[in-house]
């Protein structure tokens, strides 16, 4: 295995730490995407991202399959701006 530096640890635990907000920003940028597709093998590929990224996110299974059955941008949208409020209340106040 690898042995990374202080610098090097200290980044990836970050990534770690911030995991989630990471997930759900790029959930945001590929909603925009999906409204914005023009042929459907992009948006093909954009559902396929999005699947992941809830994957990482940890979203219950049935909640996953049902988004994805529909493949409504509209209503994955509706998702995240959940997802974000609900990260919003449980972030610690510093």
């Amino acid at each position: 295995m690898t042995d990374y530096s202080p610098h090097q640890k200290k980044i990836i635990e970050r990534y770690y730490d911030r995991r989630d907000q990471i997930m759900v920003a790029r959930l945001q940028e590929i909603v925009t995407d999906l409204f914005l597709a023009e042929s459907d093998r992009k948006t093909d590929q954009l559902w396929l991202k999005a699947d992941k990224a809830m994957a990482a996110l940890k979203v219950p299974e049935a909640m996953r399959a049902q988004i994805m059955s529909k493949r409504d941008p509209a209503t994955l949208a509706r998702h995240v701006r959940r997802w974000l409020d609900a990260a919003a209340r449980c972030k610690p106040r510093g």
